[in-house]
């Protein structure tokens, strides 16, 4: 961990900081900021995928647990952007935690979520990518090599989607900020378009069009029987998924809902580590809107989205099929994807192959999602030292950490390795989504006590006028979202019935790989504080003040 590009503060003693400044530039806008918001709660990619496992949830409203899910995560956004105003700096969650809670702290609990964690989801993205585009458009082109290839049951084909997600995200991030953004901004108009057109398909077909059109393309596409619409809802029912209605509303159920929720509504903050590189962070209307705009707009879009797959498809189809496929009894051979099943409403090959193709930039406007907020919490822990000081170079040209995505990508190449072909080893990745709310938990208690903990930044804020009843706002709306939560983290964690199949007691692997994560964590920043000190650089010094940006 030796530096070779120590500053010095007066020639004999080292600087606190890398370097006078971080050397990033504010290249984002607000909009840039709220696109990027958009894709971190992808109704396409995350949401139909996060939703395919509500049916387990028994007179679960799904239309309900949105909404009030959205109105939980509000209280988050406001957190998030009270929090970005007071510190507007790269890292987010890593900058906050260790000024507020400490270094130490604030270095475990948020490398963990955002480093340690981070590199498991390639193989998630990997696997999006495989059912919502290469596996859906191999068959719709004839391509059943193609499709079977990318197949979950293929190793090599799991392992070289890997690679090729790796390969885009790592493409995309070292092509700089500005880049990026226009990118993200391309898929996002055009995958909005896409959008319009699934939805007026579902709009304007009736559920006898749809149920005609599923007949002929699962036989034309996957050799399935004759009313392969009725055997996939009989195949869900055998499967275990119980029929209710889609009107039916009981409260309880809503809030069991809300951890499957979560998979994608739950990251409208992901870009919190990015917001020292976006103009006018710290004027809190421009966070706040970026992230509740993301939020709200993608709840607009899902609750549309749902109704219509209820009023073309079928609400009971709809679960059946996702019951069915997990089951490994469906008659369509590949995950039940509604773009690709609306797109069946043409019958034409090239049309259903172009909506999959448009859609699929769903993906890789959101693709850089996996490295980008990443890199910026490695840089911001190697910027203050505690990593070594090759993490913090940055490329002249494009502002680039490449060290950082080097620190990205290469675990992410070896569990993806593990991953395809080692298939007992996914156990692991079933607490991914618990660790970073356990991490939003750590930043939310930072802010609570921010206003006693730090009261010279809470008083130096625009947030420190935002009172009631004298009570800080900021530590009101924490403890809001702490509750929230701590509610999720329960119920992942203890649910009676191992409803997300993520309790404790039947997830032991996931639970000591997580154990095992945070104990790297510790020793690293253990190391590094014995190291700095003996190179008369105080940690604790470091982590009492803001880094210049």
């Amino acid at each position: 961990m030796a530096d070779t590009t120590l500053g010095t503060a007066t020639g004999t003693r080292p600087a606190l900081f890398l370097r006078n400044a971080t050397g990033l530039v504010k290249a984002w806008s607000t909009f840039d900021a709220f696109v990027y918001s958009f894709w971190s709660v992808n109704l396409i990619t995350l949401g139909l995928y996060g939703m395919s496992y509500v049916y387990w949830v028994p007179d679960g409203q799904l239309l309900a647990a949105i909404v009030v899910f959205g109105v939980l995560t509000t209280f988050l956004v406001v957190t998030y952007a009270m929090l970005v105003s007071v510190m507007p700096r790269t890292g987010g969650d890593y900058a906050w935690q260790s000024r507020v809670l400490g270094g130490g702290a604030g270095f475990v609990l948020s490398i963990t979520g955002w480093w340690f964690t981070l590199f498991l989801w390639a193989p998630i993205y990997a696997n999006i990518l495989n059912v919502q585009f290469f596996e859906p458009l191999a068959y719709t082109l004839g391509w059943s090599g193609v499709a079977s290839f990318f197949a979950s049951t293929n190793h090599t084909g799991v392992f070289v989607s890997c690679l090729i997600v790796l390969a885009f995200v790592s493409v995309v991030v070292t092509l700089g900020m500005e880049t990026y953004a226009r990118i993200q901004k391309i898929c996002f108009w055009i995958g909005i378009v896409g959008l319009v057109v699934v939805c007026g398909l579902l709009l304007f077909a009736s559920q006898s069009d749809f149920q005609a059109a599923f007949n002929r393309e699962a036989t034309s596409l996957f050799g399935a029987p004759a009313n392969a619409y009725q055997a996939t809802i009989d195949a869900g029912t055998k499967a275990g998924y119980a029929p209710h209605d889609f009107g039916f509303f009981s409260l309880g159920p809503i809030f069991l809902v809300l951890p499957f929720l979560a998979f994608y509504l739950l990251w409208p903050n992901w870009g919190a580590t990015l917001y020292g590189e976006v103009r006018g962070a710290k004027d809190i209307r421009k966070p706040f809107w970026s992230m509740f705009l993301g939020l709200w707009v993608t709840v607009g879009m899902v609750a549309l989205v749902v109704i219509l797959i209820v009023k073309t498809m079928g609400w009971q189809f709809y679960n059946a099929a996702n019951a069915a496929w997990y089951a490994g009894t469906a008659p369509v051979g590949t995950w039940p994807y509604p773009v690709m099943f609306a797109g069946w409403l043409v019958d034409n090959k090239l049309f259903q192959a172009l909506l999959i193709i448009v859609m699929g930039l769903w993906f890789f406007g959101w693709a850089g999602t996996l490295f980008l907020s990443s890199t910026r919490v490695i840089f911001a822990a190697a910027f203050d030292r505690v990593l070594p000081s090759w993490a913090a170079n940055i490329s002249s040209r494009r502002r680039v950490p490449y060290g950082s995505l080097a620190l990205m990508i290469a675990p992410s190449i070896v569990v993806s390795a593990i991953w395809a072909y080692k298939p007992d080893f996914q156990s692991v990745f079933l607490d991914a989504t618990a660790v970073l709310a356990l991490t939003f938990f750590a930043t939310v208690v930072a802010a609570v006590i921010l206003p006693w903990r730090r009261k010279d930044l809470y008083e130096a804020s625009p947030i420190a006028r935002y009172k009631v009843a004298g009570v800080p706002a900021i530590s009101i709306v924490g403890v809001i979202t702490g509750v929230f939560l701590l509610f999720m983290l329960y119920q992942w964690s203890f649910n009676p019935d191992n409803l997300y199949g993520t309790t404790l007691q039947k997830t032991q692997s996931s639970m000591w790989y997580f154990i095992a994560t945070y104990v790297v964590a510790v020793i690293i920043y253990v190391a590094a504080r014995i190291i700095r000190n003996r190179q008369g650089i105080d940690l604790r010094r470091i982590h009492h003040e803001i880094p210049v940006e």
